[in-house]
């Protein structure tokens, strides 16, 4: 899709009329029929027809609390009309205000990703040239639109691939390229540089498959100081089996996603990359492959890791945590940033607590919980706090090594994880723990199989620029 702006509405050609609920005021303007079968509700549309034969898309914009997550009503209407569109066609936005115009841009953008990247016979795509009219100057906000729908469709295209060809190598491939297309540094840690510098947590989970892993560390730095302001750190098991404490046969065929927080790292720096913030960012994906084999780690082993902390296994399918110690004591001690912020599709227990909605929130900090909150509001990618109470600490005490990684309890599993990886960032006074077990991957209307969501782009982008406005 091309996305541009234009002063004024052809109303002899195609076009789409956002309407707001039982306000349709707008409709008299340009169409015949004063009162159509529609109210404007939230992700509805109706199709009306011209004078001169054109097609006019009403598009139900809702109430005020619909605002959010504006672009779904836009990715309903294009997945479901644009077969019929032609090489263009015009939305009219002179009653949008420019966060509507951009959620409408990121909306028909995402109605563009194609799941079935790897089917023998592709459906052929439309592209079509979209014409945003406004007597308001929104070119800027049309392309960050643009490029913020592009990168959701890129990091879903990620999650979705298959193991045999997503291996931690893919994703190192994958953040080479962007990093060349983009213009940022990328450093891809490959096994010997891995034990070298003691990625042993890492190295670890890994070795029980052929595809060994990486560890990618990505750096945007615009600013003439070297500090660096953000450090996001993503878990990236591009397949999780288990290990040798192997998940059941249901749904294993899923954990191909359980990379959705590398996703997440290697989108944002590409994005704010192409966006030109004023603002310091370095992301680090450890990424492995936990797989079943005669040289794979045990339930029992201790480990060590690159803090230098020693780990007993109580699980091997609590490996996610594993790798996220080592990213995470890697950015304290090297990269030393402001903020510390990890994503992960870390546990079941957090998508037990919270369902499909929201993301679990793990932090010290006030501030950065307050700000996290509001921003998941603003986008539609909630997240919700949990405790952190120093009670739950002694579930993860080892008599053989300095912690443990699981408490074998059922109870008060995503708070666990996230104390397992507090451990590891030497009490950074902001850091904070994104567990997005539950809206990373999920069911979908656009898909019949669960697919990727998308979940994380926006927030942390928008994040990212709040703290770089200041």
């Amino acid at each position: 899709m091309t996305y541009k702006h234009a002063k004024t509405l052809n109303t002899s050609k195609d076009f789409i009329l956002p309407c707001r609920k039982d306000n349709l005021k707008s409709i008299k303007q340009f169409s015949p029929i004063n009162k159509p079968d529609f109210d404007g509700s939230f992700n509805t549309y109706q199709q009306l027809y011209g004078k001169d034969g054109n097609r006019i898309y009403l598009i139900g914009l809702g109430e005020e609390k619909h605002g959010a997550q504006l672009e779904n009503t836009f990715q309903k209407l294009a997945f479901e009309t644009q077969k019929h569109w032609d090489k263009s066609i015009q939305v009219y936005a002179e009653d949008l205000t420019e966060d509507e115009i951009k959620k409408a841009v990121i909306g028909l953008e995402m109605a563009q990703y194609e799941i079935g990247e790897y089917k023998s016979e592709k459906e052929k795509s439309n592209k079509v040239a979209i014409s945003f009219t406004s007597t308001k100057s929104i070119k800027d906000t049309l392309e960050e639109g643009k490029y913020t729908g592009e990168t959701i469709n890129k990091i879903k295209a990620l999650v979705d691939a298959p193991p045999n060809i997503k291996t931690p190598e893919f994703l190192g491939d994958w953040a080479e390229k962007s990093a060349k297309k983009a213009d940022y540094k990328c450093t891809i840690l490959k096994h010997k540089e891995l034990k070298k510098q003691g990625f042993e947590a890492v190295l670890s989970v890994g070795k029980g498959s052929v595809n060994k892993p990486v560890v990618i560390i990505t750096e945007y730095t615009p600013k003439k100081s070297k500090k660096v302001d953000i450090a996001l750190v993503g878990k990236g098991i591009t397949f999780d089996s288990g290990g040798l404490s192997i998940k059941p046969s249901t749904n294993l065929h899923y954990m191909k996603s359980d990379m959705g927080g590398a996703a997440v790292v290697l989108g944002v720096v590409e994005l704010i990359t192409k966006l030109k913030l004023d603002i310091n960012v370095v992301g680090i994906v450890c990424s492995a492959e936990n797989a079943v084999d005669a040289e794979s780690y045990r339930p029992g082993d201790v480990i060590n890791s690159y803090s230098g902390k020693t780990i007993e296994i109580i699980d091997t399918d609590a490996e996610g945590r594993l790798v996220l110690a080592d990213g995470l004591s890697y950015a304290v001690k090297n990269i030393k940033p402001e903020y510390l912020i990890d994503l992960a599709t870390l546990t079941g227990s957090v998508v037990r607590t919270l369902g499909y909605e929201a993301a679990g929130m793990f932090t010290h900090n006030k501030d950065m919980a307050s700000t996290m909150s509001d921003i998941g509001y603003k986008v539609h990618e909630r997240v919700w706090q949990l405790p952190m109470f120093e009670e739950y600490k002694s579930d993860l005490h080892s008599d053989i090594a300095d912690i443990r990684n699981f408490s074998g309890k059922p109870l008060a599993g995503a708070t666990n994880a996230a104390q397992f990886l507090e451990s590891f960032t030497e009490e950074h006074k902001n850091w904070m723990h994104l567990d997005i077990a539950g809206v990373s991957f999920g069911a979908s209307p656009y898909a019949k199989m669960k697919s990727a969501s998308g979940y994380g782009i926006q927030l942390i982008t928008e994040f990212i620029k709040k703290k770089a406005s200041k």
